[in-house]
């Protein structure tokens, strides 16, 4: 393969195990065309050595802020504003953290944030750094805020003895990607995808409603997760919001109700992360209700289940996510409306935990699908666990075309 175009690259490298194999990597993008200039932060000299890379990019390689030798004026300016895109490979756990928070004590930090071109990031580390909350919180600063673009880690057998997610993508990988685009695809183009988002309010009169403390954040960020992974996404939410996606906003269960089903039949896919009441007044009051020296009865009957109904006239082809919100037996409950809703993938997760619950930013959640699997996220960010969740999705997708193809 030959790249579209020759291109000035910065390359960083920070100290981890999978350094070595950035001179295969420089070596292959000089091959290609490109002009490879190498930073090194401090501690990669210990795994990598100057005079190789020097070698393969044809280029001096950089370490030192300030250096008489190499720099006439300001080094970290004069790459920034030469360079087409910057890489960090391999991106450990300490340089992802600076490059959120915006600490400057290494070169290659410097000419991130003198820099306005595209910056890509492949992560490796151990495991458990990986999916610490501080990690992932961090990547997520550095996605949505940056605009960074990340070549995520790979599962594998790591250095440290670990067998699991942290394993550097491949060195074709990271070239398809940085120069061809290849694999910063869109797994969910040509799907349409319906996410429902907040708590549902059930008019007792013009004034007062029945509703709960849903903020819909989650049903925001699943939308917006499958959106950016190509998906034709329609929001159907009782928080307003503006998107580039259609966003139809409602209000009551049975509005919620309507707008969906006048969407499904055409849907790919449904997320349905609404807290929608169970419950609604028998009798809406046209006028305020009167304060009176007397109790009232409020007579309340049952909502449709969304989730049911669909669950039971759904094509084949077509998957539906649920949620399960739980105070007590979580697992257990939500396997029950797994179940008993006939839907592909229920999401639980215990409200009581006030880190995790309503309206806040991060959730924790236990993951079931109707294949009888079981996944624990830890507490993350609702982003991070949106992209988690539309990329399984994704993988379902999938899976029904290799079912297809045998």
């Amino acid at each position: 393969m030959m790249s579209k175009q020759t291109k000035n690259i910065v390359l960083g490298i920070s100290a981890g195990i999978a350094a070595y194999r950035m001179y295969d990597l420089v070596g292959e993008l000089k091959r290609l065309g490109n002009n490879v200039t190498v930073i090194l932060t401090k501690d990669a000299r210990n795994f990598v050595s100057e005079l190789p890379l020097k070698v393969l990019s044809s280029n001096p390689v950089y370490c030192e802020m300030f250096s008489a030798e190499l720099q006439s004026k300001p080094i970290h300016i004069e790459l920034a504003d030469s360079t087409d895109l910057i890489l960090i490979s391999p991106a450990t756990a300490d340089i992802i953290a600076k490059m959120a928070t915006g600490i400057c004590d290494e070169l290659i930090t410097n000419v991130l944030l003198a820099s306005r071109c595209p910056v890509y990031i492949a992560p490796a580390m151990n495991t458990n750094m990986w999916e610490h909350f501080t990690t992932q919180k961090n990547i997520e600063t550095l996605v949505t805020k940056l605009g960074y673009k990340i070549i995520p880690p790979e599962e594998g057998d790591l250095a440290c003895g670990y067998t699991g997610m942290g394993h550097i993508a491949s060195n074709e990988k990271i070239i398809k990607t940085i120069l061809y685009g290849e694999f910063d695809t869109k797994p969910l183009y040509g799907k349409k995808v319906i996410v429902t988002a907040g708590g549902t309010r059930e008019a007792i009169d013009p004034v007062r409603f029945i509703g709960n403390r849903s903020s819909g954040k989650m049903g925001i960020a699943l939308a917006d997760a499958a959106y950016n992974m190509g998906a034709e996404v329609v929001l159907v939410s009782t928080v307003p919001c503006e998107k580039k996606y259609q966003v139809i906003e409602v209000e009551s269960a049975q509005e919620m109700q309507e707008v969906i089903e006048s969407e499904f039949d055409k849907a790919d896919a449904l997320i349905m992360a609404a807290a929608v009441s169970d419950f609604r007044p028998i009798i809406a009051s046209k006028q305020k209700i009167k304060k009176k020296n007397e109790d009232i009865n409020l007579e309340l009957t049952r909502n449709p289940d969304i989730l049911e109904i669909l669950g039971r006239t759904k094509r084949d082809k077509q998957i539906i996510i649920g949620f399960s919100a739980e105070s007590e037996n979580i697992e257990k409950n939500a396997k029950e409306k797994l179940e008993k809703k006939k839907i592909d993938m229920i999401i639980a997760n215990d409200i009581t935990v006030p880190e995790t619950g309503f309206e806040s930013d991060e959730n924790a959640v236990i993951i079931l699908t109707r294949d009888g699997k079981k996944e624990i996220l830890q507490r993350q960010p609702k982003t991070q666990i949106a992209r988690y969740i539309t990329t399984r999705l994704s993988e379902i997708f999938d899976s029904i075309k290799e079912v297809k193809k045998t």
